[in-house]
């Protein structure tokens, strides 16, 4: 008999242990469990009770949250000569949702992946890469390290029962699909010319047209303009959870048409050119984390959650809880960077602020679930295009897998890493789910999905580490539009939620606005 897509997929939500053929069970001596942030760590932090500092400590600012806003924050503080700051983290390293780990002996990514190539629209982070070395002018033109770059083959579709190159579908598809496709690229160029996209969207004017966009989901904007071919579709509803989480009926229009109209619009067929380029290594974005990271010594303080922030006429009180013993510190200071998530925000700050309120309101949050699979050597291809960095199956609810050894300039046979994505923030239940159930779920969906396109797997596998993120990353749905301020008072707010969606471009931007502005508040 031949496998279907229907028979996997039914594979995943019966009997995780029986095998069909073409989808069998990972071998008995796979070692596996969860890593990277451990859901218990932040549910102590949640109910700690508030009680008298073990310790008092001063700086003039301090930075609450060490993801990427955080670092950035705490990067442009010293760009203008504010030393005196403490960075407060929750986790035992920075990093939040571009952290990395080990299988192996060999690095792989535990969530972010890659950083397109910034445009003009992002001068700040532009001017950090060039510092890093990554970006330099040659020849009086800007140019990328090619060590960083991706490599070729960047993307492939599994689609029709062979690989096919890039993601779009289109070998085999009906002249009803291309036109289309091209309707649609009509649309993006429309809207680029309408109405400025850019990247980050802080950039972005809010105008009636962009208030209209937010005020409907994608899949409503689509239905409108007659585009319901599910090839189509598929691809438009991989692209929304791919950047926001959730799918097209989930996000806002806006969204939808920012994710091709901020960077490289949507190209008919036949007019696709080369992959947007973009930077990626094989431990993801830790690897720029890291950089940030570098330089802060004692300024970071790991493994402290920000329980209450108190702002007042001479300052702000922070206290803070290790959660692994319960200690509280409480830290005084001029002002301070807020680059936390904004349900942490809202439950923290005594008072509320009523900007915080109104970011809050109809903020959806998207669980994520991130498998790394440690494969003694690359399973057998389909045929079709080769083995890309991005490699996605059709149809299914993962967003394929990412090959951690892609970036390597060996073309070797060996171990390997591989990671698979499943958002599910179109899923009922899902952040109860990554709670309850055990890390041998998420590894046999990985390995029915991938079984797919690869059915002697699971033979390969010997070690799995997934992870969980509750609260991966803010959804742009219909509604969510910010359009107030971004400090009050004594705080300056700087994670990407106020964007309403999470890409590294925005918090790092917003990050550095955030340290920008604290500074010359404190000079002035």
């Amino acid at each position: 008999m031949s496998l279907t897509r229907r028979d996997c997929l039914g594979w995943l939500g019966a009997s995780a242990g029986a095998g069909l053929l073409g989808c069998q069970p990972a071998p008995s001596e796979v070692t596996g469990g969860f890593t990277g942030p451990d859901p218990a760590r932040g549910h102590r932090w949640r109910d700690a009770a508030l009680a008298q500092p073990a310790e008092q400590r001063r700086a003039d600012v301090l930075v609450l949250g060490g993801g990427v806003a955080g670092l950035a924050a705490a990067r442009a503080l010293t760009m203008a000569g504010i030393e005196d700051f403490a960075l407060l983290e929750l986790e035992p390293e920075a990093g939040g949702n571009a952290r990395a780990g080990r299988l192996g002996g060999l690095a792989c990514p535990l969530g972010a992946h890659y950083l397109p190539v910034p445009s003009d629209d992002a001068p700040e982070l532009q001017g950090w890469l060039e510092q890093i070395g990554l970006r330099q002018r040659v020849a009086g033109r800007w140019t990328y390290d090619e060590r960083h770059l991706c490599h070729s083959p960047q993307e492939r579709l599994y689609w029709n029962g062979t690989w096919h190159d890039g993601l779009l579908p289109l070998d085999g598809v009906a002249a009803s699909t291309l036109e289309q496709y091209r309707r649609l690229s009509r649309l993006i160029d429309e809207a680029r010319r309408s109405q400025r996209y850019a990247m980050p969207a802080v950039r972005v004017p809010v105008t009636d047209t962009v208030r209209a966009l937010w005020a409907q989901s994608f899949a409503q904007w689509l239905d409108g303009h007659g585009l319901n071919d599910p090839q189509l579709r598929w691809y438009l509803d991989y692209a929304c959870r791919d950047d926001y989480g959730a799918g097209a009926s989930a996000v806002s229009a806006w969204a939808g048409i920012h994710y091709f109209a901020s960077r490289h619009g949507f190209p008919s067929p036949g007019d696709e050119g080369e992959a947007e380029p973009l930077l990626t290594w094989p431990e993801g974005n830790a690897w720029l984390v890291q950089r940030l990271a570098m330089g802060l010594g004692d300024r970071l303080h790991t493994g402290q959650g920000v329980l209450r922030v108190r702002p007042g006429r001479q300052g702000v009180a922070v206290d803070s809880v290790s959660p692994d013993d319960g200690r509280i510190t409480r830290w005084q200071a001029r002002a301070a960077v807020v680059a936390l998530p904004v349900f942490i925000a809202r439950r923290v700050i005594d008072p509320l602020p009523p900007v915080v309120s109104a970011r809050a309101a109809g903020l959806r949050m998207a669980p994520w679930a991130v498998v790394n699979l440690l494969l003694d050597d690359a399973p057998k291809d389909r045929g079709g295009a080769h083995p890309g960095w991005d490699n996605v199956t059709y149809g299914t609810a993962g967003l394929g897998y990412v090959d951690a050894s892609h970036q390597s300039l060996q073309r070797v046979a060996g171990p390997r890493v591989w990671t698979w994505y499943l958002p599910l923030g179109d899923e009922p239940g899902a952040r109860q789910a990554l709670l309850d159930r055990p890390w041998t779920h998420w590894r046999d969906r990985a390995l029915a999905e991938l079984s797919l396109p690869h059915p002697d797997l699971p033979a390969r596998v010997r070690e799995v580490a997934v992870t969980r993120y509750g609260h991966a990353m803010a959804i742009p749905a219909p509604g969510s539009l910010y359009e107030g301020p971004w400090h009050d008072d004594r705080l300056v707010f700087a994670h990407a939620d106020w964007a309403g969606y999470s890409v590294f471009e925005e918090a790092f931007t917003r990050g550095h606005l955030a340290g920008q502005h604290i500074a010359r508040r404190l000079r002035g």
